[in-house]
């Protein structure tokens, strides 16, 4: 077998390994994450909360997501990826059941809360755990199937979400209870699997032949080499960097659109294109994101064959935010939803490129807590554009002015990416932290 059969062999034993397990818990994480914007369809009215009350509950998640992110992604570098993945889904599970318990502002904030701290570090984890297994030319099609996840949890999701939604009055329960109970427990049965089926390490996996573990493990440790080789870089030096803070504003304002958008779109569709009744608004908001998984897959691909990562985070976010400026002009119809829809797939299509650019320049605990530092900054939308949706949408009366303010963060997103690409090169981050007497005089 040659070098190439043994990669392609390799690598596809590797992808048929994980890949089904991690994009299945990431289609769980981002249904209980997000199916809390379906049932709001029915869940405001019966507990009493206003739209603006809505968005501030709803960001509260963000808080202590983002207050535990760093952390948890260094814990889980330290003690493995299948421990800490697997305890984070079961406590999460247990705490998004939970919601169905809630009776109004103060204790829809409190379960939030909850929901934030449990779930923290499960994404920048599994990102840095794919960089332990893939290789850079095939870490892009990895991070595009991952992020596949987060858009067919709402293709799959929203339609499920406005079945269960039609359980209202079994057993005497809400339609909007029973969501957050159904979509909540499968989380804690694939913690357990996680437990069981997830390997740590490419060295410790006897599901590979012998041949292509050592020809992964080599690798990957090649690669890491040459980024490590000038100069060993510290978690400190990793969190200032100005390539990955430049990554961080990247997907802070990416996540306008991934966040802002998602946790409203089904009272966007509502609202905007012809008032369908809550089960029709549930059924179409599965569309944009049916685009959004063909759109990753393709820009995916072209990743790991051209590389150009900032090129292939720019272009996306730059036709996001034409295609939402013309669905606001274009007003109530198919027009405006396709513009709508065509929007969403297009902004969700950067993200491979982001995680191929940043896992490209970081490597161990740093690497983690890089990640962890731009997944968490990210995040911070969700704590200041959710509520500000609802306070802009109570003030104007209609979802125009908040789809122009996702707009412009698409355009400047666009701009933070170009101007990324000098600072995350392979190696950067290590010539960067060099003493000068280390530095290349060039």
């Amino acid at each position: 077998m040659s070098v190439g059969e043994l990669e392609r062999e390799t690598m596809r034993r590797v992808t048929g390994r994980l890949m089904p397990l991690i994009v299945v818990c990431y289609i769980v994480a981002y249904i209980d994450r997000s199916n809390v914007s379906v049932a709001a369809l029915s869940m405001n009215e019966a507990i009493g909360l206003t739209a603006a009350q809505f968005g501030l509950g709803v960001s509260m998640f963000f808080v202590t997501y983002v207050i535990f992110e760093v952390p948890s992604n260094i814990v889980l570098a330290r003690i493995g990826a299948r421990r800490w993945i697997a305890r984070i889904m079961i406590s999460w599970g247990i705490v998004s059941a939970c919601m169905a318990l809630v009776q109004g502002e103060k204790s829809f904030i409190i379960v939030r809360l909850l929901l934030g701290a449990a779930e923290a570090g499960f994404t920048p984890g599994i990102i840095w755990y794919l960089a332990r297994w893939f290789p850079a030319s095939h870490r892009g099609r990895a991070m595009g199937r991952f992020y596949v996840g987060a858009a067919l949890a709402t293709v799959i999701g929203a339609p499920i979400s406005a079945f269960i939604m039609k359980m209202d009055g079994f057993l005497d329960v809400a339609g909007w209870q029973w969501l957050f109970v159904i979509e909540g427990l499968p989380a804690v049965a694939l913690g357990f699997v996680v437990l069981r089926f997830l390997t740590d390490e490419p060295r410790e996996a006897g599901w590979l032949p012998e041949r292509g573990r050592a020809w992964l493990v080599e690798r990957l440790a090649r690669e890491q080499a040459e980024i490590d080789g000038q100069r060993t870089v510290s978690v400190r030096q990793a969190l200032s960097s100005p390539g990955v803070l430049l990554l961080a504003l990247f997907f802070f304002l990416y996540s306008f659109n991934s966040i802002g958008l998602t946790l409203w779109m089904p009272q966007v569709i509502q609202g905007g294109f012809g008032e369908p009744s809550d089960f029709v608004s549930a059924l179409l908001t599965a569309v944009p994101y049916a685009l959004a998984v063909v759109a990753m897959v393709l820009v995916a691909r072209g990743v790991d064959r051209r590389g150009r990562h900032a090129l292939h985070m720019a272009v996306p976010m730059a036709a996001s935010g034409v295609m939402l400026v013309g669905s606001v002009l274009a007003g109530p119809g198919v027009l405006g939803f396709a513009l709508l829809a065509l929007s969403t797939g297009a902004a969700w299509s950067a993200v491979p490129a982001l995680w191929g650019s940043a896992t490209s320049f970081m490597t161990g605990v740093a690497a983690a807590a890089g990640v962890a530092l731009i997944n968490s900054v990210a995040n911070i939308a969700g704590l200041a554009v959710t509520p500000l949706i609802g306070v802009i949408k109570e003030a104007t009366g209609s979802f125009d002015a908040p789809l122009l303010v996702i707009a412009g963060a698409m355009f400047l997103g666009a701009v933070v990416a170009m101007a990324s690409a000098p600072f995350t090169a392979p190696g950067r981050l290590a010539a960067e932290t060099a003493a000068p007497s280390e530095r290349d005089p060039a």
